[in-house]
């Protein structure tokens, strides 16, 4: 099991885009939204921090997906996720 935090902007272009539900549902991930910033009545991109659980390959392919879309992603180092 794999954490990665990272920050990602969402175009207003895809706000009806469940972006974020994909990465459960197609990916596979646990994702915990660590932040919000959203433009007044949605109007305009939101950015969002995110934490993504899962395989190194399940965060691989959530990448690929986001970088599909164009997404503005910034992101911090992976890290194991220890169990105690």
């Amino acid at each position: 099991m794999v954490i990665q935090r990272i920050q990602v902007r969402i175009p207003k272009d895809y706000l009806q885009e469940p972006v974020i539900s994909h990465l459960v549902s197609q990916y596979g991930l646990t994702v915990n939204i660590a932040t919000a910033i959203l433009g007044e009545h949605s109007r305009e991109d939101g950015w969002f921090e995110l934490e993504l659980r899962g395989s190194e390959e399940q965060i691989r392919s959530a990448q690929i997906y986001m970088n599909d879309l164009d997404l503005e992603v910034l992101s911090e180092s992976k890290s194991p996720e220890f169990s105690w």
